[in-house]
């Protein structure tokens, strides 16, 4: 898609068109006011291809996309995605408990095509400031008034995978591309979170004669744990709560991210019932006892070439102190997360930008606290989970943040979604009034 304005001065230009940036696009369509443009380095639209696998859902309720929790009525929603393609009717009557992720792919591929401000196949080289930000790219030069980041994440790999070659090891996120032609390989799998899951049902899924020898999965956490879903839970990816872990100290928001890290990095329980009877299947059923092998509270500690080439893998246990056991694979995936993706772009302003540990510091509004003008923003999304909590990552509040940083850019404030049932800080003065009730 090719950008179809003329105009080389922006109210804003985004960097980045992943479904956060995607999100804010949505919003600023059709405001005279705010000439927007978001530009892409790829060619075309992707999210996550790479795990897109058979069966994979979402794990977020469909009224959580790019534009509907803050504009119902926006012309970008899941529900307008289904309208235009007419397919409202057979949607409601598939009665999906979770909705197919390649479907919610399609939408947001679907949002960038209908979106004329959206442009790929341009990639930002740098940014600087004279009086507006002045964005060079591959192509051109161009100048806004605010600067919206949303680049996404990369794929991150422990200290003892980044030495690593070939192609018979590589991260999860290629997984869709990579794991063919496994038939009778032994296959390990390294992570615990739903991704590591995927892979690994993926892999025990596959039809006889297509199927690896033997697929191990690693996880340093002490079982495969599920998903908090649960509504109080949930309560912790609502835009009151975002609000209420920015004012904390930080040593506090560390101690929840830490706690309530399977509220987001959990596995479904779809997927681990699937596994489950998937397992029980090949070892009782058709008698296929040396197919899995699962090792929680396990660390990968050493990963080299063994004397044949293949790979031989030391696993340190954390119930049992120094001991180490070796594990030897033909295949490693590597399913060990993500990280923000570096903002090199941003090197000719960075020593103007402030920080809060390794993130850029924000404020309320998702805007870089800088030494610039009040009225000229960088807006960053996904990038602060340390500030803002484990939601910052998940799809929950992007369409909120992105209005929120919408009503920046226009000096506007919209009215906010009502306060969580839970009284997540104390109020002054109401500790008196409770004792007296219950007295």
């Amino acid at each position: 898609m090719s950008g179809k304005r003329g105009e080389q001065h922006y109210g804003c230009i985004g960097v980045g068109v992943g479904p956060a940036n995607l999100s804010l696009a949505s919003l600023l369509h059709g405001d005279q006011t705010v000439p927007s443009l978001f530009l892409d380095r790829k060619k075309t639209f992707t999210w996550h291809d790479g795990q897109q696998l058979p069966g994979t859902t979402l794990q977020v309720s469909m009224l959580k996309d790019l534009v509907s929790l803050a504009d119902p009525t926006n012309r970008f929603s899941f529900l307008a995605y289904l309208h235009a393609h007419r397919k409202m009717y057979h949607f409601i009557n598939a009665q999906f408990d979770a909705m197919p992720r390649q479907e919610f792919r399609n939408y947001l591929n679907w949002a960038a095509e209908q979106n004329e401000n959206v442009t790929f196949g341009e990639q930002v080289v740098s940014v600087d400031f004279d009086t507006a930000f002045v964005v060079r790219t591959d192509r051109r030069t161009l100048t806004a008034d605010n600067l919206s980041v949303g680049i996404g994440t990369a794929p991150w790999y422990p200290p003892v995978a980044q030495n690593l070659s070939g192609d018979d090891q590589f991260h999860v996120c290629d997984f869709a591309m990579k794991a063919r032609a496994l038939a009778g390989q032994r296959v390990c799998v390294v992570g615990g979170g739903q991704s590591g899951a995927e892979a690994f049902l993926d892999l025990i899924s596959q039809p006889a004669a297509e199927r690896p020898r033997r697929v191990s999965w690693i996880t340093r956490r002490h079982n495969y744990f599920p998903i908090d879903d649960s509504p109080f839970t949930n309560d912790f990816y609502t835009p009151s709560y975002s609000d209420h872990f920015a004012r904390l100290g930080r040593p506090a928001r560390e101690r929840l991210n830490e706690a309530h890290m399977l509220t987001s990095d959990g596995i479904s329980e779809a997927t681990l019932r699937s596994i489950y009877q998937r397992i029980y299947v090949h070892r009782f059923v058709e008698g296929n006892a040396d197919l899995v092998t699962l090792h929680p509270s396990s660390e990968v500690v050493r990963a080299g070439r063994g004397v044949r080439g293949e790979w031989s893998i030391g696993v340190r246990n954390s119930d049992h102190g120094d001991r180490v056991t070796t594990i030897e694979a033909d295949v490693l995936v590597w399913a060990t997360g993500f990280r923000p993706a570096p903002m090199t772009f941003l090197d000719p302003i960075a020593h103007r930008l402030e920080h809060e540990g390794e993130e850029l510091g924000i404020d309320d509004s998702f805007a870089v606290r800088w030494d610039g003008p009040a009225d000229r923003n960088i807006f960053v999304h996904n990038a602060a989970p340390a500030q803002r909590g484990l939601a910052d990552r998940n799809l929950s509040l992007v369409a909120w943040r992105s209005r929120r940083i919408a009503d920046r850019i226009r000096n506007t404030r919209g009215d906010e979604p009502l306060e969580s049932f839970i009284e997540w800080s104390g109020k002054p003065g109401s500790s008196p009034v409770l004792e007296g009730v219950l007295r």
